[in-house]
């Protein structure tokens, strides 16, 4: 047959199936893994992309060369004119192609990639070949455990909080497979009458990998028909050699940051040139609401700290941002200072919290929320405009999809279960995303929510602590500090000794000692029911504090801190002398009660203040501080005396009852 004509092809509406098609077609024939089959195919779209510029095309293979493929693997007019095409296309491509780099398909598999696909007109406009693309992507990634996936209801959320406008400069310094960058362009395309010649010199995304600079460049050379700012360089690198690769400056020049870095599973940043770069490589000193930096240097630093930085560096003045971040960015005493150094350069616009499922579908249980920032010198901060401004805090916890490693959509149902749909008669996702940007648009307006619920609600800006995370400042928890502080509650450091200094028989390696762990107590009951016997240099490294009769142990680490199965107990006697785990702390001489504050350590009083304090993702703890400042309530003497009879009366009988069972012999 002839060569089809480049300029007479053919919208096609079957694109993902034939995407599908050459990616299983590729990985089944040719022996390579679901990475390296995308990588090749990778190679055969670039080609037929820059097949446009020509002005012949060379993209094309008909009946009998097709026949000589399949059946002999070999075809010298289509190989030749097909490499041929291959080697102009990696001179166009230059930024993402090496120059010795090969096509590592079979012939039969290269002939059957271009029979599909040459008869489909990749310039046409009004297919949505990008999102095709990006559908494919989806089910490949998942299938590969999602190592550069951000899940789209997550990406779209970002971009619509923020609320791009035309001709605004959006970056993302972390563009793995371009989703941030697909969405703002759709969010420009569907809100405003703006061409897409407009909006694509406004894009710009940097990734360190080449394979995904390729994706994401596909993606949206599908859906865009022109070339991308994206390129394939370390973002955390020195800023002007990224604006060399851009060919224009990036610094203080962006108006939208949109970025997921990689978090926990690549190590931390040693290289002290690139170190020094960052007021963050640098190690800070401090407290509270004063914190400076100073003259050393970290021995190593987390990605994601330095890219907070990093993005706050592409701002311009009056930029915004989002940026996925783990938990512990927005809660642990140690980063302070990271939160401190936001606060001076910030105004931080909102926290939403993600649940826990999130990135399960993608190959990670991290638990992360989303800090929404705006770029301000500490002058403008100063002359706000609202005169009690506040940060929007919001909480997802329907994603619209399984948190499980399928990720399968969920939709709304009635209470007959059939399928809700919207006016396009399209199934409705059962998701909170939506409810949250409605409030978060309200809250711009007028500084408030209607009405504060568990998932949004507000907090005076000038009464962010040390701390940015949803849970601290939920309006339930602080209604029950407020009401505990109306009622002359009193800290639990001043009510009792909190001891934190370690045992001195861990010094004396051949001694033998009871050690009592986390699960050694009776939650129910408050009792110790069980001490295992150890050589001191046999004990855990977690061994820590020695016990003494009527001791309070109380656990401070663990994932039932704070929940109905927090572990309370009162050592006894046949406990003294032991030494317990550093997931507890001992309290002693106390001035109240001991029976009393026994009892409150199990109120809901008690424990909904430990999961507010409590931080970290892995192991939650609760740090000493927190833990001296919990507000312990004192009702009045004749109360708090009949509590503590009832509690102590409780503990005698199961003494007698164990005395009972005890006295009991059966002759045999």
């Amino acid at each position: 047959m002839e060569q089809p004509n480049i300029f007479t092809l053919q919208k096609d509406t079957s694109l993902l199936k034939k995407f599908s098609e050459i990616h299983n077609s590729i990985y089944a024939n040719d022996g390579l893994s679901a990475q390296q089959a995308l990588d090749e195919m990778l190679k055969v779209l670039f080609m037929k992309v820059f097949n446009r510029k020509l002005r012949k095309n060379w993209f094309w293979i008909d009946e009998k060369e097709y026949k000589e493929c399949l059946d002999n693997n070999v075809s010298n007019d289509f190989t030749e004119r097909t490499f041929e095409l291959w080697e102009k296309s990696k001179k166009d491509f230059t930024d993402i192609f090496e120059p010795n780099e090969k096509i590592k398909l079979s012939l039969a598999s290269l002939a059957f990639a271009v029979n599909k696909l040459q008869h489909i007109d990749f310039s046409d406009t009004t297919d949505a070949k990008g999102l095709a693309f990006q559908k494919f992507l989806a089910s490949t990634e998942k299938a590969d455990r999602g190592q550069f996936f951000t899940p789209e209801p997550v990406i779209n959320f970002c971009v619509e909080f923020l609320q791009p406008k035309p001709h605004e400069k959006i970056i993302d310094p972390t563009c793995g497979s371009g989703g941030f960058l697909f969405s703002a362009y759709q969010y420009l395309s569907d809100n405003f009458q703006t061409s897409k010649q407009e909006i694509i010199p406004n894009l710009f995304g940097i990734d360190i990998n080449k394979t995904i600079v390729k994706i994401a460049k596909m993606k949206l050379l599908l859906e865009c028909n022109t070339n991308l700012n994206i390129v394939a360089q370390n973002s955390l690198e020195d800023l002007d050699e990224l604006a060399l690769s851009f060919g224009q400056q990036i610094e203080n020049q962006m108006d939208i940051v949109l970025a997921n870095p990689p978090f926990g599973t690549l190590g931390k940043i040693t290289n002290e040139k690139l170190l020094r770069k960052y007021e963050l490589g640098y190690k800070w000193q401090g407290e509270n609401t004063n914190y400076f930096k100073t003259k050393t240097l970290h021995t190593g630093q987390t990605p994601e700290i330095l890219f907070i930085e990093r993005c706050l560096q592409l701002l311009k003045e009056g930029g915004r941002m989002a940026i996925v971040l783990p938990n512990g960015m927005f809660e642990n005493p140690s980063l302070e200072y990271l939160r401190y150094f936001i606060k001076q350069k910030t105004k931080v616009l909102a926290v939403v919290n993600l649940p826990q499922e999130t990135f399960i579908p993608f190959g990670t249980g991290v638990k992360t929320s989303i800090l929404f920032l705006e770029k301000q010198t500490s002058q403008v901060l100063k002359t706000c405009e609202v005169s009690e401004p506040k940060v929007f805090f919001g909480r997802v916890t329907k994603l619209g999809y399984q948190g499980n490693k399928n990720g399968n959509p969920i939709y709304q149902k009635d209470e007959f279960g059939n399928l809700l749909k919207n006016k396009n008669k399209e199934p409705i996702l059962e998701e909170d995303f939506s409810k949250i940007i409605q409030d978060y648009k309200q809250f711009q307006i007028t500084n408030e929510i209607a009405i504060e619920t568990e998932n949004s609600f507000t907090f005076p800006v000038a009464e962010l602590t040390g701390r940015f995370d949803f849970d601290y400042y939920a309006p339930q928890n602080r209604k029950l500090l407020n009401k505990l502080t109306s009622q002359n509650a009193v800290k639990l450091a001043d009510l009792c000794e909190i001891v934190k200094i370690k045992s001195k028989k861990l010094s004396q390696a051949n001694e033998t000692v009871d050690y009592i762990e986390l699960s050694d107590i009776n939650t129910h009951s408050y009792e110790i029911i069980n001490a295992t016997s150890y050589l001191v240099h046999e004990l855990p490294s977690r061994a820590s504090y020695e016990v003494r009769e009527n001791d309070i142990l109380t656990a401070v680490a663990g994932n039932s801190i704070g929940t109905n199965k927090h572990a309370t107990a009162l050592a006894t006697k046949d406990y003294e002398g032991s030494i317990c785990t550093n997931g507890f702390r001992i309290l002693r001489n106390c001035k109240v009660d001991l029976y009393y504050l026994l009892y409150y350590l199990r109120t809901e009083m008690f424990l909904k203040q430990v999961f507010m304090y409590r931080t970290g993702a892995a192991i939650p703890n609760i740090s000493d501080y927190d833990l001296g400042r919990i507000l312990v309530y004192l009702p009045e003497g004749k109360v708090l005396q009949e509590i503590s009879e009832k509690v102590r009366y409780s503990f005698e009988l199961r003494k007698q009852a164990k005395e009972e069972v005890e006295k009991i012999r059966i002759e045999f």
